[in-house]
């Protein structure tokens, strides 16, 4: 089935759209991965470790029931590697046309992500600019320490990171 307009499904922990064709967010419910595939999602693409707390028992089983596609992508949050980094955007390079929807359990994994891809001139395989994908992120967290260092931040490398609503 086609969608031309993809679905916004702002009930979902930090739903974020960055193009047409990719959404992001914190941890969907059952329930709404039934709204993802309904909304014209073809891949799930996810980045949250499935031993975190609040990740759903079987997501690679649910998206597929639901005739998505399943992309693991653990990312450890207290290591952020290159090679996360890199899986990530052969990953998008490979989905490119595609309708994706790219969450972890809070959406900082993700929103990190896509700044760094941006950053790194990679957004234009997607039309985003830095400062859409800093904005984005901004309005979820402050990356800082280890994720100051993943997406280049120097000034924040001393700081800890900080979340929309609680420290800032």
């Amino acid at each position: 089935m086609t969608h031309d307009s993809p679905r916004e499904l702002t009930e979902v922990l930090n739903w974020r759209r960055v193009s047409a064709q990719i959404s992001t967010s914190g941890q969907p419910t059952e329930s709404q991965l039934a709204d993802l595939a309904a909304g014209g999602v073809s891949h799930v693409v996810n980045l949250g470790p499935h031993d975190n707390d609040g990740a759903l028992e079987d997501e690679a089983g649910s998206v597929a029931a639901l005739g998505m596609t399943y992309v693991y992508l653990p990312v450890d949050f207290q290591d952020p590697r290159d090679a996360d980094f890199d899986a990530f955007c052969d990953t998008l390079a490979r989905l490119d046309g595609e309708r994706i929807h790219v969450h972890c359990l809070y959406n900082a994994r993700v929103s990190a992500f896509f700044y760094r891809h941006a950053r790194e001139c990679r957004g234009d395989t997607i039309g985003e600019t830095v400062d859409t994908a800093f904005a984005r992120m901004d309005g979820i967290w402050r990356p800082g320490g280890v994720w100051a260092r993943f997406i280049g931040d120097d000034s924040a490398l001393d700081t800890p990171n900080r979340f929309k609503g609680y420290e800032y």
